[in-house]
């Protein structure tokens, strides 16, 4: 490694916090010279397999031409422009494919800037929008344990309170209902039993319930856990008994990761309100929506105040717009069902070893994501080393140790990835 990085370092460690980290950590920093397709260029010469599309959205890997030369293209005209009064093709363009490729009672978006804030969007509707119905009491939230929604406010506030990562803040949030995630597994019918407690919430508090938010079949970083389609659906039918609105967060989910275009497609549902993100523009930029239906966005605009209440500064940026536009068609115009059945496969076939290590409590797989639970908490500044020394980037996070490789990942490359989960857990198996 070059003095030059030595002394980045030295500067990123005095002054800098990571995600989930603290100002001078001694938790181990890689500086990162480059990345082609799925390999990341260490500072000192090494080059690692991307595991982890850089949390979950750099779909086509790195550096990818067409995307390059169309941010070249828009850079030319116009890096950012304001969206108050004004806007612009690739923002027009990218809400029309959006419409377009998410469930069909979605008709209206609204660009927002990341994640979080989009779950926040989505919140500040089903209020507003109870609100324009004259139901200014239905401001509270139901959702399920181990989920996970963000990290602003709104955000954490439907995020597991004791299992999640913001208990700290559970005094200051706002309060809002949880039920016990369910227990039926992705591919299994679901009971009656296990929406009993939803169920139960709903007839109890539907007067003040807004909207029910899950992540559809995959909860993320809450967990990790795979649940049934079934009881996604019988949420769906729930909120349409009780009426209460149902949003469902597909930032990590959307655009092809599960096997499906959109997560909630494996239950046939469509949600009133959906969050998508993280792979939206491939990587490239921060960029992320909030759909709706054209009952809520109307009924929003006609009451009062007569306009819905949000509006960030770099909202449905130029750069970012033309990104996720060529992004999405790249996705679209690919082999994609197959590419995600071919990933899913060598996870399976690669990662079902680990199953057999003591420590290992399951290993589970849908389509481009592949998880090893362990029974305790990893310890990261020996693991993460562990899997630089093997040529991977593997990021573990608690009790987990998890791939959501780039699409444009070959065989080879996935069995690099899954060996070298392997070999580190099976060379701290206790």
């Amino acid at each position: 490694m070059n003095t030059d990085f030595r002394q980045l370092l030295a500067s990123d460690k005095r002054h800098i916090w990571h995600p989930y980290s603290a100002v001078g950590s001694d938790l181990p920093i890689y500086p990162v010279e480059s990345a082609q397709g799925v390999r990341i260029r260490l500072a000192d010469g090494r080059e690692l397999i991307d595991g982890m599309s850089s949390w979950w959205c750099a779909i086509h890997g790195y550096n990818h031409p067409e995307m390059n030369a169309a941010l070249a293209k828009q850079l030319n005209r116009m890096a950012h422009m304001m969206f108050g009064g004004l806007t612009h093709e690739p923002a027009v363009k990218l809400a029309e494919k959006l419409i377009e490729i998410t469930p069909e009672p979605l008709q209206s978006v609204f660009f927002a800037d990341s994640g979080s804030v989009s779950v926040e969007v989505a919140m500040k509707m089903a209020i507003q929008y109870w609100y324009a119905s004259n139901r200014p009491h239905k401001q509270k939230f139901l959702t399920i344990r181990y989920g996970y929604h963000g990290d602003t406010f709104g955000a954490m506030s439907v995020t597991d309170p004791i299992n999640g990562m913001h208990s700290l803040f559970a005094d200051v949030l706002a309060q809002q209902y949880f039920v016990d995630a369910p227990t039926c597994r992705f591919g299994e019918a679901c009971s009656n039993e296990d929406v009993a407690q939803l169920q139960h919430q709903l007839e109890l508090h539907n007067d003040t319930i807004a909207a029910v938010i899950v992540e559809p079949i995959v909860q993320g970083a809450g967990g990790m856990r795979f649940y049934s389609a079934d009881y996604l659906r019988r949420v769906s039918e729930l909120c349409a008994e009780y009426n209460v609105l149902l949003i469902l967060d597909e930032i990590a989910t959307g655009f092809g990761r599960t096997g499906k275009l959109f997560a909630c497609e494996h239950a046939d549902i469509s949600p009133d309100i959906m969050c998508i993100g993280k792979s939206l523009t491939g990587g490239y930029m921060t960029l992320a929506a909030t759909l709706t239906t054209e009952d809520i966005s109307r009924t929003i605009s006609d009451g009062e105040p007569g306009v819905f209440m949000h509006g960030p500064t770099f909202m449905a940026n130029p750069l970012a717009c033309t990104a996720a536009n060529t992004s999405i068609r790249l996705l679209l115009d690919s082999p994609w069902h197959a590419t995600i059945a071919r990933i899913e496969e060598h996870l399976l076939n690669g990662l079902q070893p680990c199953g057999e290590l003591n420590n290992v409590k399951d290993v589970r797989v849908l389509g481009a994501i592949g998880v090893v639970e362990m029974h305790e908490p990893v310890d990261m500044k020996t693991i993460q080393p562990m899997f630089v020394d093997a040529g991977v980037w593997v990021r573990p996070f608690g009790r987990l140790v998890y791939l959501m490789p780039p699409y444009i990942i070959n065989g080879a490359e996935l069995d690099t990835l899954t060996a070298a989960v392997c070999e580190v857990l099976s060379a701290v198996d206790l």
